[in-house]
């Protein structure tokens, strides 16, 4: 990820809707989450969700596919993999042990549960 990507990620995710739809998307899973589900759950119009998911789509941080009638968004993990590896670049300064918490930290996530799709 180069600089021009990461700041396009962090202008989307710097909106608190938009922050909140991408860990629901990022809980969800692959398999993702229905775009009215999104807006049930965040709360929002489906107007609003539209606009922010249209937002996530276009700083490479979420797709989207159809099925059947609904749309299916996804949360980009290879892109979000290369944001935290873009900030985490320069941080160990020649010294592994600095990075060491965040790396243990990543490595305990737990599956996810009840998940609305």
């Amino acid at each position: 990820m180069d600089e021009r990507q990461a700041l396009a990620a962090f202008g989307a995710l710097s909106q608190e809707t938009r922050l909140r739809i991408l860990r629901m998307l990022v809980v969800a899973g692959p398999d993702g989450i229905a775009a009215g589900a999104i807006a049930g759950k965040a709360e929002v119009s489906a107007s609003n969700v539209s606009f922010h998911l249209k937002e996530l789509e276009r700083a490479g941080l979420a797709t989207a596919r159809r099925d059947a009638r609904s749309i299916i968004y996804s949360a980009e993990y290879d892109a979000l993999s290369g944001l935290i590896r873009f900030l985490m670049e320069d941080c160990c300064a020649g010294h592994p042990e600095v990075c060491a918490p965040v790396v243990t930290a990543a490595s305990c996530c737990a599956p996810a549960k009840d998940i609305v799709q």
